[in-house]
């Protein structure tokens, strides 16, 4: 009788990070369990106490080398609560469109680098060259204009506010500077062309990505659970600012703001991983990973955001979204329906940058209004392309950091990546045969939620 044996893929490959998948085998060589190990240990919530406020949006932009605006900003957001301070209207504008302009070279890196070779080069193919050198090699036009237009994204945030990478624009009460006309009409055209890519990139995946692997994208990782993202008064989808909308897997839901999310989110750690794990606390039931029966799991990020969302308020994204969800409902729940949504919303990021360019607003001189430090306690929130970002401080009489909690976008993923990889796992390993295609369709359900 064989032994059982745990096989794992370490490292999981192209994901922002590092991450271990163990897939326990029982002695039939069936799964019996499975799980994503995140070894890596950040520690910012405690290396930020007793550093001043203000300097805090500078240190948490470097969470993330992908995604460091949307630590700036609700850092930002977390320090004008400490503060009392209320930004000008111009000065929300300008943080708005970095964030989705952030948003757009985020999701065509994701899309295009690090998903694409499984479907473009097929998840069977030889792993040495199933990778970005391999979309280059068979794709080399279609790979050039991706390159130019992540690297323009990019570069409308460079010239604007100094920096695409680690910003320091955003300060507590608004924004660090105006937004000159000359400034407002070169992004406004550079805007133009990344919406015409943005629809290009949809239509493509649609006509040669996404209807060669209609089985997969319901199927494979397969799991049902709630979801949640940010929404305005009318239901429409937000990524800077909003309430937050937590859905339960049948579809109904509740509104509540960033600032009330102790009440409905709890966190918990696990003895296998380093990163915690958030639950739907105020759904009364706990929280468990048994696949059989998962209790208080629910998603973030790009699928979750279209689900939870009544509409889009931008014409061209809310066209695909009605198509998207005559063809899968909603809430659709199919994990690798991930990249459609995430396509979906890089058309929308687009249309609202060219939208925030076209308000007179933007260019008023008025950015920011003073801010004193002080006692006090802040929570903001935006919508990182990984999902729902809480960032909780509280400061003493001079305006210091006491406490810190961050909940990350790909925290609220963990639980249901663990459910995903099990499912993946499960329905592809028989016999305890494990083939190098098999692990990889196992990390592409880890890839759909971009961790």
């Amino acid at each position: 009788m064989p032994k059982s044996q745990v096989v794992s893929i370490h490292p999981v490959t192209r994901i922002e990070g590092q991450a271990r998948v163990d897939i326990h085998l029982d002695e039939s060589g069936r799964v019996s369990d499975a799980r994503v190990a995140i070894s890596a240990l950040r520690g910012f919530e405690q290396f930020v106490i007793g550093r001043p406020a203000e300097e805090i949006p500078r240190i948490v932009s470097r969470i993330c080398g992908i995604c460091p605006w949307m630590h700036h900003l609700a850092a930002v957001k977390a320090v004008d609560g400490c503060f009392g301070a209320v930004p000008p209207p111009t000065g929300q504008l300008l943080r708005e469109l970095c964030q989705v302009i952030a948003h757009i070279h985020d999701k065509i890196l994701h899309f295009f680098f690090l998903a694409a070779p499984d479907f473009v080069l097929g998840p069977d193919g030889d792993y040495s060259v199933r990778n970005i050198m391999g979309l280059v090699r068979q794709e080399p036009e279609l790979a050039a204009r991706v390159a130019r237009m992540r690297q323009l994204g990019q570069a409308m945030l460079a010239r604007f506010a100094g920096k695409s990478i680690h910003p320091v624009a955003g300060v507590a009460g608004g924004f660090s500077k105006p937004m000159l006309e000359t400034e407002r009409r070169e992004l406004a055209a550079d805007a133009l062309v990344l919406l015409d890519f943005a629809s290009f990139a949809l239509d493509y995946a649609k006509r040669s990505v996404f209807s060669r692997f209609r089985e997969e994208l319901q199927s494979l990782g397969a799991i049902t659970t709630g979801f949640l993202g940010a929404v305005d008064a009318q239901g429409n989808l937000r990524l800077y600012d909003g309430l937050l909308r937590l859905m339960r897997p049948d579809g109904s839901w509740v509104d509540f703001p960033a600032s009330d999310y102790e009440r409905h989110l709890a966190e918990q750690v696990e003895p296998w991983s380093y990163a915690k794990m958030v639950y739907a606390k105020s759904w009364g039931e706990g929280f468990s990973l048994n696949p059989a029966a998962p209790m208080g799991v629910y998603r973030v990020n790009t699928l979750a955001r279209l689900n939870v969302c009544d509409q889009v308020a931008t014409p061209r994204a809310q066209a695909e979204l009605e198509d998207f969800r005559a063809q899968f409902g909603r809430p659709a729940q199919g994990t690798l329906l991930y990249h459609w949504a995430r396509l979906i919303e890089l058309v929308y990021a687009c249309e609202r940058t060219v939208e925030l360019l076209a308000d007179e607003r933007i260019t008023d001189p008025l950015v920011r209004t003073p801010a004193e430090s002080k006692a006090g306690r802040g929570i903001g929130h935006v919508e990182a392309p990984r999902g729902t970002l809480i960032h909780d401080y509280s400061t003493d009489d001079n305006g210091c950091i006491t406490r810190a909690n961050l909940i990350v976008g790909t925290t609220h993923n963990i639980a249901p990546m663990n459910l995903s990889v099990r499912q993946a796992a499960a329905s592809l390993i028989c016999d305890g045969e494990v083939s190098e295609s098999i692990l990889n369709r196992i990390e592409m359900a880890i890839r759909a939620y971009d961790p």
